[in-house]
């Protein structure tokens, strides 16, 4: 990337001035970036600090979202079709579901199947 220019307009604006390249580059970044989210259903989200401690604080991912998300187990266990005495076994890591149960779980959560699982279960 090239260096960039600052300048001062005659209103006191200031302007940045980039090579076509670069900015060209930008504008293919961004778009990209915004292909990226909406494939992850329109919008990044962003986590705090405190969201990040919870998440790594809790036993698996799935139950930091689904508090994260203010439901309840009984209310997310209806939701997607399974009993609440196993999705209190799949927060625990008692238990596993399969792909479909994780693509409900997803649904109903606003996230994607990975974000679910811990990284230990990917590799």
């Amino acid at each position: 990337m090239g260096s960039p220019q600052i300048i001062t307009s005659p209103s006191g604006e200031e302007l940045v001035v980039l090579p076509r390249q670069d900015y060209e580059d930008l504008v293919d970044a961004l778009a990209a970036g915004r292909t990226d989210a909406d494939l992850a259903g329109g919008h990044e989200e962003l986590l705090s600090s405190e969201d990040v401690t919870a998440l790594l604080a809790s036993p698996v991912p799935l139950a930091f979202w689904r508090t994260k998300r203010g439901k309840t187990q009984a209310q997310l266990a209806l939701e997607v079709g399974t009993s609440e005495v196993f999705l209190s076994e799949l927060e625990r890591s008692t238990a596993t579901g399969d792909v479909t149960l994780y693509a409900k779980l997803a649904r109903s959560l606003n996230v994607q199947i990975e974000d679910l699982l811990s990284d230990q279960a990917m590799e």
